[in-house]
């Protein structure tokens, strides 16, 4: 039997239907589905779960954090040690599916390799009319190096510690585990034969300042280096300083103490080096200094004068997820950027 997650986060809920229709009408029933809500606002949840309930093979999981970096790889981490099936199939929650994609998985699975799969991808237009699957117009179609649509065994992932959960945001983490694998001596192998799954076009404001969620605006760059270094490395284990796939702690609901500082770079770079150490309910909050822009400031820093220097906010808010993901990925926290005051929360683990 195969397990087929699901990652999701405030999406179209019309696109997640259309994705779990095509499923529902497959040749072959063998199989189940593990839907992680990693984080969705209230509106997305309860509208989400509701539409989950309409189709008996799929179980909901919800994580609260919706004030959080996105991590897809502790999501699937979690689907994962929770799956009891021996084969895993991580897919995007903006796929339609053959109607024997299921069929198709079971005469091509193994024991000891990993297949991936070209996906064809539609237009804005086509996307937006419902057909039979083999009647789309396919604007184009992935290659070998679009790694996400991958059928696991499950315990050759186990065996290297799950998806890496240093890769916050987006990109890199699905290529990761196929570096590891073969790393570790396993085939990773790419099916092209035939067109099994589509992608349905959407709009990728949360990958954007634009979102309302917690955003790191190198992220993505950061994530195809350190994946590189995977290669570099012969990496095979993640997660070794980290346990992988728990479900986020329950939140504590009142704060300890807090620790008030602002945007001058000396201050930061205590509280960056320094690395707090978490063992009570701890809110920052970091407000741009009064200077910072002023006038006076800028004319003593022309003219040599000793002045104070300071980050951007936007410079602060990408060093403390770095913070986060470096020292508390594992801790629940709340992360707020108002612009000209960024508040984060971080809880203790509380085993």
């Amino acid at each position: 039997m195969i397990t087929i997650c699901f990652t999701y986060r405030d999406r179209d809920l019309k696109i997640v239907e259309r994705a779990l229709q095509t499923l529902k009408y497959q040749s072959d029933k063998n199989f189940d589905v593990s839907f992680i809500d990693y984080g969705s606002s209230e509106e997305y949840r309860f509208a989400c779960e509701k539409l989950l309930n309409n189709f008996s093979f799929a179980k909901y999981y919800y994580f609260d954090t919706e004030r959080q970096l996105w991590n897809k790889a502790k999501a699937i981490n979690f689907a994962l040690k929770k799956c009891i099936n021996d084969y895993f199939f991580v897919a995007d929650i903006d796929m339609l599916f053959r109607n024997d994609f299921i069929e198709k998985l079971n005469t091509l699975k193994s024991y000891d390799k990993a297949i991936f799969f070209k996906v064809g991808y539609l237009t804005k237009v086509e996307s937006s009319t419902i057909k039979l699957f083999e009647d789309y117009l396919i604007n184009h179609y992935s290659n070998d190096e679009a790694t996400g649509m991958t059928l696991y065994p499950k315990d050759l992932v186990l065996q290297i510690n799950g998806f890496d959960e240093f890769y916050h945001g987006w990109g890199s983490e699905d290529t990761d585990v196929h570096i590891r694998l073969k790393n570790k001596g396993n085939k990773v192998v790419f099916w092209d034969s035939e067109v099994l799954l589509i992608h349905q076009w959407h709009a990728k404001e949360y990958r954007t300042k634009n979102s309302l969620k917690p955003f790191h605006s190198n992220l993505e760059k950061i994530n195809m280096f350190y994946c590189k270094q995977a290669v570099q490395q012969k990496k095979v284990l993640a997660n070794v300083n980290f346990p992988f796939g728990n479900e986020p702690f329950i939140k504590e609901k009142k704060s300890d103490f807090k620790i008030l500082v602002t945007n001058q770079k000396s201050e930061i770079d205590a509280l960056r080096l320094g690395s707090l150490q978490i063992n009570q309910t701890t809110e920052l909050i970091i407000k741009e200094h009064v200077e910072f822009k002023s006038l006076k400031n800028v004319v003593k820093k022309i003219v040599g004068k000793k002045h104070k220097v300071f980050y951007t906010m936007d410079e602060v808010n990408n060093l403390l997820l770095e913070i986060l993901i470096i020292h508390y990925r594992n801790n629940s926290y709340d992360f707020m950027n108002e612009k000209k005051q960024i508040k984060l929360i971080i809880y203790p683990i509380n085993l």
